[in-house]
Parts: C-alpha cells; sequence; structure tokens
C-alpha cells in the first residue's frame, strides 16, 4: 500500500513557510552565526556555540495562550497550520486524523532557564510548568488548535526521531486506525548544557572556524570537525494514495527499514545503516540501482561521514547523486528526517537540485556530489538516511508522485 504525502509545513532559518525554505534549499545563503539564543552562552574563555537561529514563528495561538507555549510549540503550530490549508485536512473528520511529534527533550533550554529563575523562590514556580516542559504539550497545543482527534503521541529516537515518526504514521494508515496523519519534526532547543556536552565529545564542531561560521559547516569534506546545531521544524501530511487525488501527491513513501545496531552513544555503524537500506529496499520492490538520489544524514562529523560512506560504497551507490541539507539549515537533531524529507520533495517538484554549502574536497571523489553549485536533475527514486545516538540507523524510499 503506497502512502502519499499531501501537505509540507515548515520553517528553518530563513524564515517560516515553503518559500522561505525554497530560498534557503536553492540559493543556500550563508544563514550561520553565533548561537544567541538566551540560555545558549558558552562557557567563559572558549569558543562562541555556532550555528542557525530561525525568526520567531508566526502568531497562532491567542496571546495569552502563546505566552504559556514554548519556542518548539510556537514553531509545531506554524508548520501544522501551513500543512493543515495545503492537505485540505478541513474535510477530513476530526476522529479520523492522528498526530506523531517526532522528538524528546525538546525544550531543554527553556526549562534550564526556568529552573535558573526559580532556584531561589520555588514556592513561585508556575503550575503551567508542570506540563509545558513535556513533549507530549505540543500535542496538547496543536489538538487544542485543530480538529485533530484520532490520537496524538510523541516518539523519540535521537536525531533518528523524525524518520521513525514518518514510519509510525505509515504503519497507522496502513493498520486503518487513520485516514490521515500528522507528521511534525518538532524543533529540538538545546541549551548550553547540550552544546558543551555535544562539543565535549567531539559531536559537534567549529572551534577552528570560530572565525568564520559560514565555512564551519562541511558535510562530506576533508576540513569537516563536527556538525552545526541549526532550529528548524517540519510537518508532512500522510494519507493512503487511493484516497486522495493524483494531483494532491507530492511524493510516495515506497519502503522504510529501521535497524538497532546494539550501540549506546555516537557511533555509527555501516552495517546496520546497510541493513535498514536494504529493507526500505525491499519493502518498495527496489534495487539500489533505482535510486537516483540519495538525500544523506550527513553531519560533518568525521566518524559520521566516514561510515556513511562506507555504507554508501557497500550499497553500490556510485552511480546516484548526493548532497547534504544540514550544510544549509544546520543540524536540526529530532526535526532532521521530517525537514530533510521536505527537502527531498521539494527538490523533486523542482527537478534540480539544492547545493551542498563548502563541500569543497570531498572525502571521496568518486561519488556524485552535488556541490556548491547545485544541480538539474529530476529525482525518480530517492534514499533518505536518518541515524540517531543509541544505534538507530533508518532509511526511507521516496518516489516521486
Amino acid at each position: 500500500m503506497d502512502i502519499a504525502i499531501t501537505g509540507i509545513g515548515v520553517g528553518c532559518g530563513a524564515g517560516h513557510g515553503k518559500p522561505a525554505f525554497r530560498h534557503a534549499l536553492f540559493d543556500a545563503p550563508d544563514l550561520f552565526g553565533v548561537l544567541r539564543r538566551e540560555g545558549r552562552e558558552s562557557p567563559a574563555d572558549t569558543p562562541p556555540f555556532l550555528g542557525v537561529e530561525m525568526p520567531d514563528p508566526p502568531d497562532i495561538l491567542p496571546p495569552r495562550q502563546a505566552r504559556t507555549a514554548s519556542f518548539s510549540a510556537r514553531a509545531a503550530l506554524s508548520s501544522l497550520a501551513e500543512v493543515w490549508d495545503q492537505a485540505g485536512l478541513d474535510a477530513v473528520a476530526p476522529e479520523r486524523i492522528g498526530l506523531i511529534v517526532g522528538g524528546t527533550n525538546l525544550m531543554a533550554r527553556e526549562q534550564a532557564l526556568a529552573l535558573r529563575a526559580y532556584s531561589d523562590r520555588l514556592v513561585y514556580v508556575p503550575p503551567r510548568h508542570g506540563h509545558m516542559f513535556l513533549d507530549t504539550d505540543i500535542c496538547g497545543l496543536c489538538t487544542a488548535a485543530f480538529a485533530i482527534r484520532g490520537f496524538a503521541r510523541t516518539v523519540g529516537a535521537a536525531s533518528a526521531s523524525g524518520a521513525v515518526a514518518i514510519i509510525s504514521a505509515t504503519e497507522a494508515l496502513r493498520a486503518g486506525a487513520v485516514d490521515a496523519c500528522i507528521v511534525i519534526g518538532a524543533m529540538q532547543d538545546p541549551g548550553a548544557h547540550d552544546l558543551q556536552a555535544l562539543r565535549a565529545m567531539g559531536a559537534m564542531g567549529a572551534p577552528h572556524f570560530a572565525d568564520s561560521p559560514g565555512r564551519a559547516c562541511r558535510p562530506m569534506d576533508r576540513d569537516h570537525d563536527g556538525f552545526l546545531y541549526g532550529e528548524a521544524c517540519a510537518a508532512l501530511v500522510l494519507q493512503r494514495s487511493g484516497d486522495v487525488d493524483d494531483g494532491a501527491i507530492l511524493g510516495r513513501l515506497l519502503g522504510a527499514g529501521q535497524v538497532a545496531d546494539g550501540t549506546r552513544g555516537p557511533e555509527p555503524c555501516s552495517a546496520a545503516q546497510v541493513q535498514a537500506a536494504e529493507r526500505a529496499l525491499a519493502e518498495a520492490g527496489l534495487t539500489a540501482a533505482d535510486i537516483d538520489y540519495v538525500s544523506g544524514h550527513a553531519t560533518g562529523t568525521p566518524a559520521g561521514d566516514a561510515t556513511e560512506i562506507e555504507t554508501y560504497r557497500s550499497l553500490g551507490l556510485g552511480h546516484a547523486r548526493i548532497n547534504a541539507t544540514k550544510s544549509i539549515t544546520g543540524h536540526p537533531l529530532s526535526a532532521a528526517g521530517v525537514v530533510e524529507v521536505a527537502a527531498v520533495l521539494m527538490q523533486m517538484a523542482e527537478g534540480r537540485l539544492h547545493p551542498t554549502r563548502n563541500l569543497e574536497t570531498p572525502l571521496d571523489p568518486d561519488f556524485g556530489w552535488v556541490g556548491p553549485g547545485g544541480a538539474t536533475h529530476a529525482i525518480n527514486h530517492a534514499l533518505k538516511f536518518s541515524f540517531g545516538f543509541g544505534g538507530i540507523s533508518t532509511a526511507l524510499i521516496i518516489g516521486a508522485p
């Protein structure tokens, strides 16, 4: 049973909405700089944290309610409003609409600020703090603002959360639980403690590009030194292909694979990545030879990029075009899988591939990298990888409409 994607809502460092995201993808402006949102200050005498921060989301909630919503929740509501309209969900019975939010520990920065603000006056903690920092608060705000009455839940898989949420939505549709399922790759909002921990483990980079943030994010380039965080959020609507008009279909989810490799931390595993791709290809009834485009997980970490290239070799993907959306948006952590599927769909619609910023000296020049200039290319079958800490490897096969 093919699953159709019928709506996209998105926000990134270039702004909120598909026009801003399209501009970011194909014009590839330099969105990187020092992270300045309160609670992301680097330790004294250390380089600042670099990355991408987005503008404030448009107002969806009434002002009184908006004041009690986290930044992540307001970004999610903005993407949901956009996707709701595009997919025409007002025509679907509310009890036949589901919601899956991809991500965990989504409001760490704001929770840390609250702990700091009330540390010496705990008796004055606002009652709303009992629920507003829970990931499920995004479910509650979304279902209160929109007619979603089927089910609502969150799923967590670190940086693969968005992709796992998409897989969960396809399972709900195939089981007949709902007729439309909204997937939100929620904006994960790390604070200074989280960013310093990621830097300490060697995952987050940029110390030797501290004076030139725009050059620091370099997926698959020999001069990479780690990922850069990027604020982003995206929403998709998934429906059974037979339930919608062909003209409403933006792309088709043909297959998916998810594998646990048995590791705890950030150790990538090529064998698991290959297995996830093979499962997705088998479900789609395709082989690697049918894949003409790969949207890499491609974070810019030395171990991650090298392992992913090994996966490409093992699968025989030397013929496919490959690019890295994180070179433009930064790494949105939990939201990455949904943001990057949105990018795949927009590239399908445009018949061209977005640039990979700063890809000047590829780690392996024998692959079909899309460099800083972008490329014209009609995507028929795309392979989208997403990997997460904790040994989570996922692969999605997306077909053109």
